[in-house]
């Protein structure tokens, strides 16, 4: 039993663990960013990020800047990764049992609808009113980080719930992106796109295993949204849907066929020294491709993608969006904005009550249970460092404001508020072992 509930853990242990570390590569990314906006070297830095590139040729290409090519390029990736958590937690992780799930779902619900109530009551004019989806989102890497700091104080249940919590808040965040934050649609474009969309579930309905036809097909599906005036980042998670989660052969097969292979491997005779004759040679590497397709395609891709993403998608991310003036001059408008103010209290009070009150209810229904060795102080705990949120507010507040000191303000306020969700939060889940009976 012991063996059997490592083996179920160690999928979630390799995504902690990976988490944790890109959360820490990520605040260097950011203050690295930070320091350079606030530098002598701060026009470089801004101008560094403006240089236009063009992908293709003269006359058949796309030319946008370094920025855009992180927003709405690389963050594809981001988002198609996050659309590959989202369908393994679906289908086989804590979302797949509707009494697991409906904790994390609810609190997810709660974290999303007050902040943006809060932000709406303090920011209700245009062209401000715009960033109610910012204290949305809440930023897992730096939320597990901070789990991770806190070592055996709390339970693995608790990290497990907040994962949940973290990859329905994206889910929402993907929905409002492309509800809200979509500006005006070119039909053929979005015909494309949905064109595109039905060519890759034909192929996950024929399980096709070829990474290359969903890169190929998944490519025209984001060049089409990006052309249609959806954002493009909702390209990743569409794609990320449609990969296949059946591996190419059962678990009797691959054990046959394993097997077999064994047998043929030890009746070679083997050469010294540390080459192979062809034969044995021919049997390893069929080996090899034998245990290639016993793997689900979806927790293939999301293995290999998921630390491109963490180490390099988002840190880079970080460096080209955290950059922002942080004088007293700068500092001082910002306080007194709405924008800021909003994000603020969306997420250290809006966050923290949605998901401590959503959680509250569904267990008074008795429609979902606490996590096991948990108690309600835990709850508030996560909901305070759900306010964390910074990859997902940044990307949103790039979308709400065209002004750059709107987007500076919300920046402030996205800063502050997770700085202060992550101390309090700590401090607060860090002396839960002392009021321990």
């Amino acid at each position: 039993m012991p063996v059997r509930l490592s083996n179920l853990l160690r999928p979630f242990e390799d995504f902690f663990k990976s988490q944790v570390a890109g959360g820490i590569v990520l605040l260097g990314a950011t203050l690295i960013a930070l320091l350079l906006a606030n530098s002598s070297w701060s026009g470089y830095y801004h101008h560094f990020w403006e240089m236009e590139l063009t992908v293709g040729f003269d006359h058949f290409g796309l030319t946008r800047s370094l920025h855009h090519w992180i927003n709405d390029g690389l963050m594809a990736v981001f988002f198609f990764v996050v659309g590959l958590e989202i369908k393994r937690e679906l289908l086989a992780g804590e979302l797949a049992s509707l009494r697991n799930a409906t904790l994390p779902i609810a609190a997810a619900l709660g974290g999303m609808l007050l902040p943006a109530l809060i932000y709406l009551l303090l920011a209700p004019n245009p062209p401000a009113v715009a960033g109610w989806g910012i204290p949305m989102a809440t930023d897992i890497a730096f939320a597990l980080g901070i789990i991770a700091l806190l070592g055996d104080r709390i339970p693995r249940s608790l990290a497990i719930f907040l994962t949940a919590l973290a990859i329905v808040d994206d889910l929402g965040a993907v929905l409002v992106i492309a509800l809200f934050y979509t500006k005006e649609l070119a039909l053929l474009p979005l015909a494309i796109a949905l064109l595109g969309l039905l060519v890759l579930v034909a192929g996950n309905r024929f399980s096709l295993q070829n990474p290359n036809f969903f890169a190929l097909v998944g490519f025209c599906l984001w060049l089409a949204l990006l052309k249609s005036g959806i954002h493009a980042s909702i390209a990743g998670v569409l794609i990320g849907a449609t990969i296949p989660v059946r591996p190419r052969h059962s678990k009797e097969e691959f054990l046959q066929r394993v097997q077999k292979l064994l047998d043929r491997f030890r009746s070679f005779e083997s050469i010294e020294g540390p080459f192979h004759n062809e034969s044995r040679l021919g049997t390893l590497l069929a080996l090899e491709h034998v245990c290639h397709d016993a793997m689900s395609p979806l927790q293939r891709m999301e293995h290999v993608m998921s630390r491109w993403v963490i180490f390099g998608v988002m840190p880079l991310f970080a460096l080209a969006n955290a950059g922002i003036p942080l004088s007293l001059g700068d500092l001082q408008a910002a306080v007194s904005n709405p924008v800021t103010h909003g994000v603020v209290c969306g997420l250290l009070i809006g966050k923290p009550l949605g998901i401590f009150t959503f959680s509250w209810l569904a267990v008074r229904l008795k429609l979902a249970d606490l996590p096991r060795g948990t108690r309600w102080i835990d709850i508030l705990g996560i909901g305070i460092l759900g306010g964390i949120g910074f990859t997902m507010s940044l990307f949103i507040s790039n979308l709400a404001f065209e002004l750059p000191g709107q987007v500076e303000d919300a920046k402030v306020g996205i800063f502050s508020a997770s700085l202060l969700a992550g101390a309090i939060g700590y401090l607060l889940l860090s002396r839960r072992h002392q009021s321990s009976p």
